[in-house]
């Protein structure tokens, strides 16, 4: 039998706990087994049941607790053990060999403890009086009164023996693990002085002084914030012993090495003799890196950078990037591999992206970097200014190197450069700092994700040896974890752990998880690292209009973004967009691909798009999406109008628009195919987001407004994108809209060869144009259907279709599409010998008023004019053939329309004896 009080209260048996049953009759055993083989009277267990007020009949509902526990005792064998509950007047005994009970155990393993000489026998025995908890004491009693008390007596005597084992590992040399004891229980009771002063006497002799400062700091901040009070003794001579080197290092210096900055005794001035103040050390070496990056690898051309930028006097180096890109590791690295070359290296995590601890004040990290450089507490300024001051004194006639890490802003770093001409600064940010560049001149050295090589050996370095030989097992699915950690450091770290802790499924198992992803960054994330997390961070840092922009970014459906586009989403002017996206590029959650167009790494397009989700279950603007497809719709129309100024708009906006954020201008010709080349993928992701949304009448048109740079590009696999245009025209149920596409989609499948199904198409276009009451596309799709039935050679359907489009295309007064009759019909009479015909239907073509200087039009007239120089050949007029062909090739060039300077300049060749060269 065994009672508990070291978490639930509870009475084990051999056959399992015994049903105690309600909070009341455990309240009433726990007050007696606090007091055990002691007699307690009936009133102060009616307090420890009924603190604040009793009942009126608390002694008989006592009294009945009291008999019901005696019945379950028995029950349980009790009396075997030599337990037995009496009665004593009007108190009450549990009479029991005290060995039963956990808390009389562990109060004897940790009293037996403090006896031992041997370290580690010590350690065993706190160890088997820790393990006797199960939770927080006294679970399941009343939650106020005496029990309170005694539950908070019992926690207190269990953190004195974490603290106990802590220094017993230390005894050991054993720092690490004496660390790992303290933080867990640290971080549960934060406030608690003498395990913040123990923690940081741990990390500082595990060799991680930074992390012990930064617990010195969150601590300090919490006093404040909390209780409003500053350190106590203890955790301030913590605090100094290891800015003095008298904390016992066991890390990069040794204990026995370790140079004290106070001054001895003897040296102390006489009280009141400010002047009699000695000054600070010289002969120190001050070192606060902490220990270099573990499995560091790659990054030769920016270690090399970094080399030439810091080696000019005075030198302050910006190493900026994205989260979790491995800032941080390369200046620690660097920082290693280059300390023999200055005076001393000083360092400070200004936790600019950090969950839990606010950013160092800047008078801290002055003290600290005073107590350093050698000088002594006594005499340390008081004032911030004063600081500096000193700081900026000692620095001018000596080669430190001082490294600031996180830096949240250009503000944060100028107090803490140092100012000698031989000292460097080296600064890590995710943002830019570029006040940094105007003000102290400063370099910046930007890192951006590792490439497939350098990330596979990142991901073999990060894990052990046999880890490593799994990896180079599976070459193919290591390549693909690599990958789907897109060049990421944090996320290929990561990986890694999740590797070495999944010692048995093979590699390719974690691959196929990381490739959903859906749960790509959960698994990218280990307790409170990870990618997510440190993004979550990066967004904080931003404004308002940045971080909304940010969450709608994860509903753009294509690769980049432009501030039309950003107007879009975020609802905003083009100015304000702008202003969002290069915010976000300074933190590096964008890249600015080319002026003026951001795309996103692919793991922070995923917490984009999560962000997003999460928006739309909170209920997201519905018009968002809607809103940027009309964007699309609107630039495309205006790109179409400057590229073929003749044309007839192909469609209107959708019947319900969504109003204009701003639209882009475009000059002429070679600005809208400009744009139509930029944004081709974020066009036919649009398209693929808007039929997905069930949005048809803004799908087919995001397909056919694309024409211009279709007709331009015909071979350029436009098939896809014009069978999701066609799919879109056909569920709006809209002859109009399936006749355009039908043309288009017949025209580049005759251009590519594929005849059948070309015709396939264009056999149903002219009739459903006819059916919307749209001569214009009628007219087009006639001259398309001709143009491939043409290919088998020249009929008289194919000659009667392009008569019909020429009558509709008249009387419409549409120009461009009866210029592109005239050009198939100059084609045909040619294939015919109608060389007069070819003449008649040329003049036509040239003599069209408004035709422009850009687009098809022009382009079309020169097709005429070979036309035409090629039938006067024929009809034996070779100087008026020599002269048309020479012009139309003249304006070819001038154009850069490359198949019309062909095909001049194979006819002039003829006229030549094969003499003329080709421009």
């Amino acid at each position: 039998m065994e009672f508990r009080l070291l978490g639930t209260v509870a009475v084990a048996t051999g056959s399992g706990e015994l049903p105690l049953g309600p909070t009341k009759r455990r309240s009433l055993l726990a007050a007696l087994l606090l007091r055990p083989n002691t007699a307690v009277p009936l009133v102060q267990l009616i307090d420890a049941v009924w603190p604040d007020d009793p009942p009126a009949r608390a002694r008989t509902v006592a009294q009945g607790h009291i008999s019901r526990l005696r019945a379950l005792l028995a029950q349980g064998g009790a009396e075997d053990y030599g337990v037995h509950l009496v009665t004593r007047g009007h108190a009450y005994v549990l009479e029991m060999p005290e060995s039963l009970l956990d808390a009389h155990r562990f109060e004897e393993l940790v009293r037996l403890a403090r006896d031992q000489r041997d370290a580690g026998d010590a350690a065993g025995m706190l160890r088997e009086a820790l393990s006797l908890w199960r939770g927080p004491a006294l679970v399941g009693v009343a939650t106020n009164g005496p029990l309170r008390v005694a539950a908070h007596g019992l926690e207190e005597a269990r953190l004195s023996a974490v603290e106990q084992l802590a220094l017993r590992y230390g005894e050991s040399g054993d720092h690490p693990k004496a660390a790992a004891v303290l933080h867990a229980e640290s971080e549960a009771h934060p406030m608690r002085e003498s395990l913040a002063a123990a923690l940081m006497r741990a990390l500082y002799r595990a060799g991680r002084q930074s992390d012990a400062l930064d617990h010195y700091h969150r601590t300090r901040t919490l006093l404040a914030d909390e209780l409003g009070v500053d350190p106590g003794r203890a955790l301030r001579e913590a605090y100094t012993e290891i800015l003095t080197g008298d904390g016992g290092r066991a890390g990069p210096t040794p204990a026995a090495e370790a140079v004290p900055l106070q001054e001895t005794p003897e040296a102390a001035p006489p009280a009141g003799d400010a002047a009699a103040l000695p000054g600070p050390r010289t002969d120190l070496t001050p070192d606060l890196l902490p220990r270099p990056p573990r499995g560091f690898t790659g990054r030769a051309d920016e270690l090399d950078a970094l080399t030439r930028a810091i080696a000019r006097p005075e030198a302050v180096v910006v190493v900026t990037g994205p989260a979790g890109v491995g800032k941080t590791s390369l200046a620690l690295h660097w920082a290693h591999r280059h300390a023999d070359r200055y005076d001393g290296v000083l360092f400070a995590d200004l936790r600019g992206f950090s969950a839990d601890s606010a950013p160092p004040d800047t008078g801290d990290v002055l003290r600290e970097f005073l107590i350093a450089l050698g000088v002594a507490p006594r005499e340390l300024p008081e004032t911030p200014g004063a600081l500096a001051a000193r700081y900026r004194t000692l620095t001018e006639q000596r080669r430190v190197l001082v490294v600031l890490d996180n830096a949240p802003a250009t503000a944060r770093v100028r107090p803490l450069l140092p100012a000698g001409p031989d000292c460097a600064a080296l600064v890590t940010s995710r943002l830019r700092l570029d006040g940094l560049a105007v003000s102290d001149l400063a370099r910046t050295i930007g890192l951006d994700v590792l490439g497939p090589c350098a990330s596979a050996a990142l991901l073999a370095a990060a894990t052990g040896a046999d880890t490593a030989a799994r990896l180079a097992a599976e070459p193919e699915a290591a390549a693909r974890l690599a990958a789907l950690c897109a060049g990421l450091p944090l996320a290929l770290r990561v990986t890694a752990a999740r590797l070495a802790a999944r010692p048995g499924p093979p590699i390719a198992d974690l691959a196929a998880e990381l490739a959903d992803e859906q749960r790509r960054l959960a698994l990218l994330e280990v307790d409170d690292t990870g990618v997510a997390a440190a993004l979550h961070l990066t967004l904080r840092t931003l404004p308002r209009h940045a971080t909304d922009l940010f969450s709608g970014l994860g509903a753009l459906p294509g690769p980049e973004v432009d501030r039309y586009a950003a107007a879009a989403i975020a609802a905003t002017t083009p100015a304000a967009a702008a202003e969002s996206l290069a915010r976000l590029a300074d933190a590096h959650l964008l890249t600015e691909r080319a002026p003026g167009r951001y795309a996103m790494h692919d793991l922070v397009r995923l917490y984009a798009r999560r962000l997003a989700d999460k928006a739309g279950q909170d209920g997201a603007d519905p018009d968002l999406l809607p809103r940027l497809l009309d964007h699309y719709i609107r630039a495309a129309l205006a790109a179409t109008a400057a590229a073929e100024p003749d044309d007839r708009p192909c469609c209107a906006l959708p019947d319900d628009p969504r109003p204009d954020h701003g639209t882009p201008r475009f000059t002429g010709r070679a600005d809208a195919f400009a744009w139509y080349a930029a944004q081709r993928e974020n066009l036919a992701a649009a398209t693929a987001a808007a039929l997905a949304a069930g949005s048809d009448e803004r799908a087919w048109r995001l397909v056919v407004l694309q024409w211009p740079y279709i007709c331009g590009y015909v071979r350029d696999e436009w098939a896809p994108l014009l069978e999701q245009g066609l799919a879109a025209a056909v569920q709006a149920g809209d002859p109009d809209a399936e006749s355009k596409v039908r043309a288009l989609y017949g025209w580049v499948l005759t251009e590519e060869g594929r005849l059948p199904e070309a015709l396939a198409h264009l056999e149903l276009a002219p009739g459903l144009a006819a059916r919307a009451g749209d001569p214009c596309s009628e007219a087009t799709a006639l001259v398309n259907l001709a143009i491939a039935l043409d290919r088998s050679g020249v009929g008289d359907a194919s000659l009667g279709h392009v008569e019909r489009a020429l009558e509709l295309a008249r009387a419409e007064d549409d120009i461009l599409t009866e210029l592109l009759a005239l050009e198939q019909r100059a084609g045909q009479l040619l294939a015919r010998g109608d060389h007069h015909g070819v003449l008649a239907s040329t003049e036509r073509g040239l003599s069209l008023t408004g035709a422009g200087s850009e687009g098809l039009a022009v382009l079309r007239q020169i097709t005429l004019r070979i036309a035409r120089g090629t039938a006067l050949s024929a009809l034996g007029r070779p100087e008026q053939a020599r002269t048309t062909l020479i012009q139309a090739r003249d304006e070819a060039v001038a154009r850069g329309f490359d198949k019309g300077v062909r095909e001049a300049n194979a006819q002039l060749a003829a006229y030549d004896d094969g003499t003329a060269t080709r421009r």
